[in-house]
């Protein structure tokens, strides 16, 4: 897609890569640099037409339109550093998908004080890329499994298959504590909220969304527990509080666990949270072959499991 805030009047056909976005988000994306309050001034004023008509903001494109975009006015403000190129695992792609491995203490999207996260970073890595969206996210202190959609209509039909439940989601976590055998179903309903420190927090309150975990053991390990997770809905922070609220904090998480644990582990080299996005399965939605991936845990988790044993 070509940057559109360099032009004077530009006449665009809608391709089938951008139906069924709104207006207002295709603007956004290909007019770079123009500020945001200018992209909603000229389509509440008619000056954006589709097919030789006036649209509001929420319109959603089909393929095969016709838009005319008026002359844009770009920021007076500095430009935003480039987001520097990286070199993420990748454990899949194809015409339409991508998965990887992402590492702890990456943010996937930039925001909250972070320039540039995953998504930023692949898309210049990948400057002829047409189309590339997360489909999900990840935590900045989780590893494990990302996918990101390289088409839309990919993107539409991963979203359908995680909202209908039709994919299979697992993490591997260790925890403080001695976790019984068999599987144990966690349902609680889970609030957000801020702290006054700015912090997004969630805690169990009989006021929030409903939320459903399965735990299994897969190691005893001790005086710890590494346990399987299969998450049934994806709330935030899901497994960190249902885990919290359990008495069975994860070792290295810094918001919800053991903080006094958490220190004297970092001084012994585990400085991070041992939560990763192990594995996922699930219906291909383009192609409709069944697919499972799998991220290996990483070395420095490897490492702690080994010396525990």
């Amino acid at each position: 897609m070509k940057d559109l805030s360099k032009v004077s009047v530009k006449q665009v056909e809608i391709d089938s890569e951008s139906a069924g976005q709104r207006i207002d988000n295709y603007l956004l994306r290909v007019c770079k640099g123009v500020p945001k309050s200018h992209i909603y001034r000229i389509l509440r004023s008619g000056e954006v037409r589709v097919n030789s008509g006036r649209v509001d903001a929420t319109y959603r494109l089909c393929a095969g339109d016709r838009m005319r975009i008026p002359p844009l006015r770009l920021g007076t403000k500095t430009a935003a550093p480039k987001a520097p190129k990286i070199d993420l695992p990748l454990l899949y792609e194809d015409e339409g998908l991508i998965a990887a491995n992402k590492p702890a203490g990456l943010a996937v999207h930039g925001g909250s004080g972070i320039s540039h996260g995953v998504i930023e970073q692949l898309r210049a890595a990948r400057p002829q890329a047409k189309f590339l969206e997360l489909v999900h996210r990840l935590d900045r202190d989780t590893s494990g499994l990302l996918l990101l959609a390289k088409k839309r209509s990919v993107l539409t039909g991963m979203h359908a298959l995680i909202r209908d439940g039709q994919m299979d989601k697992r993490y591997l976590v260790l925890v403080q504590g001695q976790w019984p055998k068999g599987k144990r179903h966690v349902k609680l309903k889970l609030q957000r909220y801020v702290t006054g420190a700015g912090e997004r927090r969630v805690n169990v309150d009989e006021e929030g969304r409903e939320s459903h975990t399965i735990f299994d053991l897969e190691r005893a390990c001790g005086a710890y527990s590494l346990l399987q997770a299969q998450l049934k809905t994806g709330r935030t922070h899901q497994i960190r509080v249902h885990l919290a609220h359990l008495g069975f904090p994860i070792v290295g998480d810094d918001k919800y666990g053991d903080f006094e644990l958490n220190k004297r582990l970092a001084k012994q080299g585990m400085k991070r949270m041992f939560l990763h996005a192990w594995k996922l399965a699930f219906v291909h939605p383009a192609s409709g072959d069944p697919l499972e991936l799998e991220a290996p845990l990483p070395r420095e988790l490897e490492k702690f499991m080994a010396a525990l044993k």
